[in-house]
């Protein structure tokens, strides 16, 4: 039977219908009405198909708070069943039931609902209310007021949707990799860290970035790298204590904020970050090991915004990965003014390279059996107008960072190879070539169209490039490699026995060249094992059939040792130092004249 059957209506006041579900609604019509009576049954037809059909539940009440008409997504919505509910109620018997029945989350009263309710329709307009469920839901209450008194109250599960929007808002405060905040929820937590300080307790802010990460993600893959990354969040995490946060900056950089008493905690905990990281992996069967440097950085009783404790903690990262990776730095004013420098210098070195105010010096290669200079090597020199020649040691870094010594290189090589043209056929130019320049698509192409403007003989030129070369995307720049060589060009492994893998790198390149770096020939004379490594790295050159020359030669006691041990070529201040061009022009006139007498 419908909700309607407690109502007593008389027939000749009009006509009263219920509807099935549970649903009932009151609908006075005049006896008189004009409307047929077969409309009226269609029209309550659709009406009643509708309220039935509605993704909201919906309740009525009268201007006495009476209830009129509910619908069964109602009764779905709050597990009522279809005799719990009656025309007539009031709006505060429903919510009693449903406290009785242990509906809403613990704590909630009749009487905050009930207040909820006239509260949202005194505002006069449509207003929702969030209502929490004790079975976890959360449901949308809507109230509207209806002319002449009373409302209409829907109800919609909005479960799901605020679970999306929360997992939304959480994924914009989070890093998908690793689920640690990210940047943004960095920065809120740090502002409200110093918003809120603890007597005797400072915020120390770490920067914190893997050495060596990238070799691991081009060397296994990406999918290892972002294993490892993953891994190295729980290890950060493990470390520190509740109330500290750990931060995923972005690629393999973290910052950790952390309430210490004094600069040794702060110290201490970067010890403890930088051995937990450090400690091995096995990551899918493959042992990994990677290191990290860390910046630390006091927050001092003024600061209130963490963007600059996390400036100032950079500047120390980057400090402490110049003096050497694996370790840990102190934020210090000085590193602010030297940050300031560095951004001048890298001004003026965009100046300097805009306006070509470089100069190339060459520094003879001298072959050690007879002498003669063989070829020369190309070596950039900063003109400054104020600091005169600036040191590459000073400006090459800068250019590496900031991608300039890819313009930088190729000016460079087409100097020299334009010097070149001048000198006797018999001498070579050596041009330094950085990992960023060789990681252009179109170097090869650069570098053909160079000797084809200078008319320079491609075996007269010889590349040189570092361990570091073959580091990064070893296959395509080995590619590269051998493309140069079948042309012609000669390439040169420099500052050989410095790296790593200079040996396994020997197996799959065949280089024209090894350049033994000056730091063994330093210690011959002191360090026995000096010389004997330089014998082995001659050896191993002649068994390959490469040339083996001795940088760093300033004195004829390492001059007759390197020969002795059976080097081929030598490069250093014995000889000759880096000289202009005009210089070096000067030299082979005067070497020419000597052969022409003789």
């Amino acid at each position: 039977m419908s909700a309607l059957d407690a109502w007593e209506l008389p027939t000749s006041c009009g006509i009263w219908c219920w509807y099935s579900n549970a649903t009932a609604a009151f609908v006075p019509w005049l006896s008189q009405s004009s409307v047929p009576h077969e409309q009226l049954i269609e029209q309550n037809r659709r009406f009643d198909a509708a309220l039935e059909n509605m993704n909201q539940g919906l309740c009525m009440f009268d201007a006495d708070r009476r209830l009129l008409v509910w619908n069964k997504r109602y009764l779905e919505i709050f597990g009522l069943e279809a005799d719990q509910l009656h025309v007539g109620m009031s709006q505060r018997q429903i919510i009693e039931i449903l406290v009785g029945l242990g509906r809403y989350a613990a704590g909630t009263t009749v009487d905050a609902l009930s207040e909820g309710t006239r509260t949202s329709l005194i505002e006069g307009q449509a207003t929702s209310i969030l209502r929490e469920l004790a079975d976890g839901r959360t449901v949308s209450a809507t109230h509207r007021a209806m002319s002449g008194g009373g409302w209409v109250a829907t109800f919609e599960d909005v479960t799901e949707r605020r679970r999306n929007e929360d997992r939304i808002t959480y994924m914009a405060r989070h890093d998908a990799l690793t689920d640690l905040p990210n940047r943004m929820a960095l920065h809120e937590f740090g502002n409200g860290m110093l918003g809120q300080p603890m007597p005797g307790r400072s915020l120390a802010v770490l920067c914190l970035d893997l050495d060596r990460f990238k070799l691991v993600n081009d060397g296994f893959g990406h999918a290892v790298g972002d294993q490892l990354l993953r891994c190295v969040a729980q290890r950060l995490q493990r470390e520190v204590r509740e109330g500290t946060t750990v931060a995923r900056m972005g690629g393999d950089e973290f910052v950790v904020l952390h309430r210490v008493k004094d600069l040794k905690a702060a110290e201490a905990l970067a010890r403890r970050l930088i051995a937990s990281v450090s400690a091995p992996y096995e990551l899918d069967g493959l042992r990994v090991e990677i290191g990290m440097s860390a910046g630390i950085v006091l927050s001092g009783e003024m600061d209130r915004d963490v963007t600059q404790l996390l400036q100032n903690a950079d500047l120390a990262l980057y400090q402490a990965k110049s003096d050497g990776r694996g370790t840990f730095r102190v934020f210090e004013p000085q590193m602010d003014e030297s940050a300031r420098a560095r951004l001048n210098l890298e001004r003026e070195l965009r100046e300097a390279l805009t306006n070509e105010r470089f100069e190339v010096h060459y520094q003879p290669l001298v072959k050690l059996s007879s002498n003669d200079v063989t070829g020369v090597e190309a070596l950039v020199r900063w003109r400054h107008a104020e600091r005169g020649l600036v040191s590459p040691a000073v400006f090459i870094p800068i250019a590496e960072e900031t991608g300039l010594i890819v313009p930088l290189g190729e000016w460079v090589l087409r100097r020299a190879c334009e010097d070149a043209k001048r000198w006797p056929a018999h001498v070579g130019v050596a041009v330094n070539v950085s990992a960023h320049q060789l990681r252009q698509r179109n170097f090869a192409t650069m570098v053909f169209s160079i000797l084809s403007e200078s008319g320079l003989d491609p075996s007269r030129l010889e590349l040189e490039i570092t361990e570091s070369v073959l580091l990064e995307e070893t296959d395509a720049n080995l590619e590269t490699l051998h493309v140069l060589r079948s042309f012609g060009i000669r390439i040169a492994m420099d500052d050989f026995g410095t790296g790593y893998s200079s040996i396994s790198y020997l197996r799959r390149f065949p280089f024209d060249k090894i350049k033994i770096d000056r730091s063994f020939v330093r210690e011959i004379g002191e360090k026995p094992e000096a010389a004997a490594i330089i014998r082995a790295i001659i050896g191993l050159g002649q068994s390959l059939n490469m040339t083996t020359l001795v940088e760093g030669i300033e004195t004829d006691i390492q001059r007759n040792a390197v020969l002795s041990e059976g080097a081929h070529e030598m490069q250093g201040f014995l000889f000759s130092p880096p000289r202009p061009a005009q210089e070096v022009d000067a030299l082979f006139k005067v070497e020419h004249s000597k052969n022409k007498v003789a």
